[in-house]
C-alpha cells in the first residue's frame, strides 16, 4: 500500500515527506494507522549519527494511532482498537521473561537493525529498500508495521496528540522516577534538563509524593513550567555551583539524582549532590559517546552511593502505559503543559523548533 513518510535519505539531512509503499502485516504483525507521532531526541542522534541506523530510513518510535490490520497469528489487538507504540524486545532472552525489556539481550537488533528478524525491511521507495522497523514501528509515517510486544491497546476516549509520547519519552522520564528509583513519599530529587523527558522525570516525581523536587535548567520558560507543574525549586546552573545551591536547600543533600541532559558537569553535579545513600539514574545520552564519569571509589563506598542506568524507565509498556493515560485523564500528569502540535508535513519546522528549543514536545499529527 501507498503511505505518507518521512524519509531520512541521509544523515545530516532534513526528512523528506514523500509516498512510499509499505508491505502489508505479516502473520505476526499488526498495521496502525497513526494519528499522531511524538518527535524525540532519540531521532535526531540518529540523524547526526551519534546512534547507528542505515539510510535510507523512517525513523518515529512514538506512535499512537487506530489498528488496521492484524496478522493471523495477533490475538493481542483487533482492527479498531486504539493503540500506543513503545520500544521493542524479543520476549525470549532472560531479561524480557523476567519482567524486564527494557534491557532486551537484543535491544540494539530489535530497536536500531533497521530490519525485521529475516533481514527485509517493510518499506521501499520506487522499488529500492527504505530500512524500516525502527523501535520495532517506524512511525514517522500514515501507517506503521508493529508487533504484540510493542504495541499497546488504550481506551478509545483519549487525545492521541497528548498521549503519543507517552511510548518512549514521557514513560522514560516518569519511569525512571516511578519505576526506575521508585521515589519514596515525602523524598528529595534533583532533575537536571527540562525537556520533555526532565519535566516528565518533575510529574513523576508529584505523582510519588516527593517533598523537596529540584529542577536544574538553564531555560527560564521551561524552569517555570517546572515550577508549574511540581518542581518545589528551579534552579539555573549557567555560571553556578549547582551542588552548593541544593545544599543550601538541602543540607544534607538529595536522596536521588536524575540526569536527562547527558552533560557530564550535569551528572558529576548530581553526584554532588547525593545524601548518603543517594541514587544518581543515568538517562540522557550525552553527544560524545565516549564520555565518562568520574566517581570516587572511596566517596561512593563512604556514603553507599548507587549510579544506576535507565533505560525507558525500566517500564513493562502493557502495565505502565495504561497506568500513565489514567494518570492524565485524572489530570495527574500534565502533558499539556509540555506538548506542541505540529502537521505532519511540517515535521523539518518541529526539528527546527525542538533544536532551537521553542518547543518541548513537538508531537507531529495528521
Amino acid at each position: 500500500m501507498q503511505i505518507t513518510a518521512a524519509v531520512t535519505r541521509q544523515a545530516h539531512t532534513k526528512f523528506c515527506v514523500e509516498e512510499i509503499e509499505l508491505e502489508g502485516p505479516r502473520e505476526d504483525e499488526i498495521l496502525v494507522k497513526i494519528a499522531a507521532v511524538g518527535l524525540c531526541h532519540t531521532d535526531l542522534l540518529v540523524t547526526e549519527e551519534v546512534l547507528p541506523f542505515a539510510f535510507p530510513a523512517v525513523l518515529g518510535h512514538e506512535g499512537g494511532g487506530i489498528v488496521q490490520q492484524v496478522g493471523a497469528s495477533v490475538t493481542k489487538v483487533k482492527p479498531g482498537d486504539h493503540v500506543l507504540m513503545t520500544f521493542n524486545s524479543c520476549g525470549k532472552c532472560s531479561s524480557c521473561t523476567s519482567g524486564k525489556p527494557c534491557y532486551c539481550v537484543h535491544f540494539t537488533t530489535q530497536n536500531y537493525g533497521g530490519a525485521r528478524a529475516d533481514g527485509s525491511s517493510a518499506l521501499c521507495s520506487c522499488g529500492s529498500r527504505v530500512h524500516a522497523n525502527f523501535f520495532g514501528q517506524s512511525s514517522f509515517a500514515s501507517h506503521a508495521i508493529g508487533n504484540e510486544r510493542n504495541v499497546v491497546k488504550i481506551r478509545d476516549d483519549v487525545d492521541f496528540a497528548m498521549l503519543a509520547p507517552l511510548g518512549c519519552g514521557v514513560q522514560t522520564g516518569a519511569g525512571a522516577v516511578m519505576r526506575s528509583l521508585d521515589a519514596k513519599p515525602g523524598s528529595s530529587i534533583i532533575v537536571f534538563g527540562g525537556g520533555s523527558v526532565g519535566l516528565s522525570a518533575v510529574m513523576g516525581a508529584r505523582i510519588k509524593g516527593c517533598k523537596t523536587i529540584i529542577l536544574v535548567e538553564p531555560v527560564a520558560a521551561r524552569r517555570a513550567i517546572g515550577l508549574e507543574i511540581g518542581a518545589t525549586h528551579a534552579l539555573n546552573p549557567v555560571g553556578a555551583d549547582v551542588a552548593a545551591l541544593v545544599r543550601d536547600i538541602i543540607p544534607g543533600g538529595v536522596d536521588y539524582a536524575v540526569d536527562t541532559s547527558g552533560v557530564t558537569a550535569a551528572l558529576q553535579a548530581g553526584l554532588q549532590s547525593l545524601a548518603m545513600h543517594g541514587t544518581l539514574g543515568l538517562v540522557g545520552v550525552p553527544s560524545n559517546p565516549g564520555a565518562e564519569l568520574n566517581v570516587s571509589i572511596i566517596g561512593a563506598i563512604s556514603a553507599g552511593l548507587t549510579v544506576k542506568g535507565i533505560i525507558e524507565g525500566d517500564s513493562v509498556p502493557d502495565e505502565f502505559l495504561p497506568e500513565l493515560v489514567e494518570l492524565y485523564r485524572a489530570g495527574r500528569l500534565p502533558l499539556d503543559k509540555i506538548v506542541t502540535t505540529y502537521p505532519f508535513a511540517e515535521i523539518n519546522q518541529a526539528v527546527e523548533d525542538h533544536k532551537a528549543g521553542r518547543c518541548i514536545k513537538a508531537v507531529l499529527v495528521f
